[in-house]
C-alpha cells in the first residue's frame, strides 16, 4: 500500500519531510522494538510505515466480542448521515464543542471525520463525554484506507477490554478525574508553572481541564502524531509526560514576555498551537521523558482516588466544578495564623480531590487550650489535616498530613511513624516555601535494582519509579473491582526504600508530635503544644521551617468539609 492509497483525505501540499530518507519498511516490527522505534521517531517520515505500524498495533488490541467494524460502517453511514450536506452534520453532544482539527486534512477529510464521529455515536450510546474523539479520528484518518477502515480502528480503541490498557476516556467522570490527576502531577512536577497559573487564574482547575486538548487538538499535526506513536505503544502515561513538558516550556517563554495577558488559558493554547516557533518536537519529547514521573501503579491509585472524590461530591456528569479559589471563602474564613490569601496558596498545594472541599477548623490552642490530649481528641476521625503554627516571633509554618492521627495507636505505646508520600511541610512567613516528600524530587533514592531483577520484562525507561510492576497485572485474575483492592496513593509499601528515614512522615505519642524524620525532624512539638524545634529532615529534605527552636503562639488544625468517612 503506498502512502497516497492510505491518505486520500490528506492535503499533501501541507505535509513535509515525507518519504525522504525513510527507513526500510519491514513486514512486521517486533513488539520489543516498538517502544524504542516510537520514541526515536523511526517511522515519523514514512507515511506508509506508520500506516502499517498502526494497523499492527490496533489489530492486536483486545476488544469486546461485538465490536463495530468496517462493514458495519458501510451499512449505517448512509442511513445515519444522509447523502447531502455532510459538511454541516451536527457533532454529538459528547464532544463538548470540540472542533475537528485540520491536521493537514483536505475538505473531504474534515467531512469524513464528522461522519465517522456521528456513526461512532450511534454504535456507542454509552459514550457521554469524549471531547478528544474528533482529534483522534482526524489523526487516524491519515493512516486509514478509507472512512470505514478509520471507523473500525477507532472502534477497537473504544471497545478495548484489556484492563492493563487505557486509550480514550468516554465519560465525564473519567475525563474529569484525569484532569484532576494532571493537576496533581503539575503541582508536584511543574511547581514553577503551577505557581504561575495559580497567580494568573481565578480557576486553576479549569485551566488544567484542557490538558488533553492541548495534546489532541492544539499541538500541530507533526507533534500530535509523534505523541500518538508513543501513546499507542506505551499507554496513557505518555500523555501526562508530554503535557507536563509543555507546561515547563510555556513557563520559560511566559516569564520572558514583557507584556502578559490576563487570560492564561488562551496564552497556553496559543503557545501550544505555535510551539514549533519555540521547541522542536524532539526537544519536547526529550523533556517529557526526563521527568521522573510516578509509576503507572501510583498514577492509577491517584486517578481512582480522584474519581472516588468526584462521586462523593455527586460530580458524575458534565458540570462546572467548584473553584479552588472560592473554596477558601474570604468573607467567612477566619484564622489567627494565616490570611485568606495565604490559605488559598496552601489550597493550591493540596491534592485536587480535597481542593473540592471547604476548609474547616477542628482545633485551635486559642479555644481548645495547649493540650496534646485535646489535640488528638479533636483531630482523630479527620483525614487529611493541615497544621498551622505561628511562633512568638511571628514566623508561620506548618504541614499537610495525609493520614488520620488515630493511626498512631497502631504502634501501641511505642512511637511509630505512619502517613504517605502526599504529606508535605511548608513555611509562609517570613518567606513562602513548600517541601514535599524527598522521593518525588529524588527518585534515585529508591532502590530499584531488586525490582528490575524481579521483573526483567518490565519496560526500562527514564525514571526509577517507572520500573514497578503495573498494578493492573495483579488484578487480572481477580473478580473484585480495582477500587476494592487499591491501597493508598504513595503508600511507602509501594516503594523499595533504602532508608526508613525517607518514610518518617508523622508520629505522635502522649509526649510529642513529630513530622519528618532522620537526623532531625522537620517539626517537633512538645506535649504541652508550647515549644518546638525544626531542622533538616531526611523525609522532606527541608530547610528549617522557622527558628530552629521556637515557642508556639497559636497552633491551628484544619480539615476539609464534606469528606466521606474512610
Amino acid at each position: 500500500m503506498s502512502y497516497m492509497e492510505s491518505g486520500q483525505f490528506v492535503d499533501w501540499d501541507k505535509m513535509i519531510d515525507l518519504e525522504k530518507d525513510s527507513p526500510v519498511v519491514p513486514s512486521r516490527i517486533d513488539s520489543n522494538l516498538l517502544k524504542q522505534y516510537a520514541r526515536q521517531g523511526y517511522w515519523s517520515k514514512s507515511h506508509s510505515l506508520r500506516t502499517k505500524i498502526y494497523e499492527q498495533i490496533i489489530k492486536a488490541v483486545s476488544c469486546r466480542t461485538v465490536t463495530p467494524d468496517a462493514e458495519v460502517y458501510k451499512d449505517i453511514v448512509g442511513k445515519i448521515t444522509g447523502i447531502k450536506n455532510a459538511s454541516t452534520l451536527p457533532m454529538p453532544e459528547f464532544v463538548n464543542g470540540s472542533a475537528v482539527p485540520n491536521y493537514c486534512l483536505n475538505t473531504d477529510g474534515i467531512v469524513a471525520v464528522r461522519k465517522i464521529v456521528v456513526c461512532i455515536s450511534n454504535q456507542f450510546p454509552d459514550i457521554s463525554f469524549c471531547p478528544v474523539l474528533p482529534a483522534i479520528v482526524a489523526l487516524l484518518l491519515h493512516y486509514s484506507t478509507d472512512e470505514a477502515d478509520c471507523f473500525e480502528k477507532v472502534c477497537r480503541l473504544l471497545a478495548c477490554n484489556d484492563r492493563t490498557k487505557h486509550f480514550i476516556d468516554q465519560t465525564f467522570l473519567a475525563y474529569e478525574s484525569s484532569c484532576m490527576t494532571f493537576g496533581d502531577l503539575a503541582n508536584k512536577y511543574c511547581q514553577g508553572a503551577h505557581k504561575l497559573i495559580v497567580s494568573a487564574s481565578e480557576d486553576v482547575l479549569e485551566v488544567y481541564s484542557n490538558w488533553l486538548r492541548w495534546i489532541f487538538g492544539d499541538l500541530p499535526f507533526n507533534y500530535a502524531v509523534r505523541v500518538l506513536d508513543i501513546f499507542f505503544v506505551e499507554g496513557f502515561k505518555v500523555l501526562y509526560r508530554v503535557a507536563l513538558a509543555v507546561l515547563k516550556f510555556f513557563r520559560k517563554v511566559r516569564i520572558r514576555q514583557s507584556e502578559k495577558s490576563a487570560d492564561i488559558r488562551t496564552d497556553i493554547q496559543n503557545f501550544i498551537q505555535g510551539i514549533a516557533d519555540h521547541v522542536p518536537i524532539e526537544k519536547l519529547l526529550d523533556k517529557a521523558f526526563s521527568i521522573r514521573l510516578f509509576s503507572r501503579k501510583e498514577i492509577r491509585l491517584l486517578r481512582d482516588a480522584n474519581e472516588k472524590a468526584l462521586k462523593q461530591k455527586g460530580i458524575t456528569v458534565n458540570q462546572k466544578r467548584h473553584n479552588v479559589h472560592l473554596a477558601v471563602n474570604v468573607e467567612n474564613f477566619k484564622s489567627e495564623v494565616v490570611s485568606a490569601k495565604e490559605m488559598r496558596e496552601i489550597w493550591s498545594w493540596i491534592p485536587e480531590r480535597f481542593a473540592l472541599c471547604q476548609p474547616m477548623l477542628i482545633f485551635t490552642t486559642s479555644d481548645d487550650g495547649y493540650s496534646l490530649t485535646r489535640f488528638y481528641a479533636r483531630c482523630e476521625g479527620y483525614e487529611p489535616t493541615i497544621i498551622l503554627i505561628k511562633t512568638t516571633e511571628a514566623e508561620v509554618c506548618g504541614a499537610y498530613l495525609s493520614t488520620d492521627w488515630i493511626e498512631r495507636r497502631q504502634g501501641g505505646n511505642k512511637l511509630s511513624y505512619f502517613g504517605t508520600g502526599e504529606c508535605f511541610v511548608f513555611k509562609l512567613q517570613p518567606e513562602m516555601e513548600r517541601y514535599e516528600w524527598v522521593i518525588i524530587k529524588h527518585p534515585e533514592i529508591e532502590a530499584s535494582k531488586s525490582l528490575r531483577e524481579a521483573c526483567p520484562e518490565a519496560p526500562q525507561q527514564p525514571g526509577i519509579l517507572d520500573t514497578e510492576i503495573p498494578l493492573e497485572q495483579s488484578l487480572l485474575n481477580s473478580s473484585e473491582e480495582p477500587s476494592d483492592r487499591l491501597s493508598p496513593f504513595l503508600a511507602t509499601r509501594h516503594f523499595n526504600l533504602t532508608s526508613k528515614a525517607t518514610s518518617m512522615f508523622m508520629a505522635g505519642s502522649a509526649e510529642s508530635i513529630i513530622i519528618g524524620g532522620g537526623s532531625c525532624p522537620a517539626l517537633y512539638i512538645d506535649g504541652n503544644l508550647n515549644r518546638g524545634t525544626t531542622g533538616r529532615s531526611s523525609t522532606f529534605d527541608n530547610l528549617p521551617l522557622c527558628s530552629e527552636t521556637f515557642q508556639i503562639s497559636v497552633l491551628e488544625v484544619w480539615s476539609f468539609q464534606n469528606i466521606m468517612p474512610n
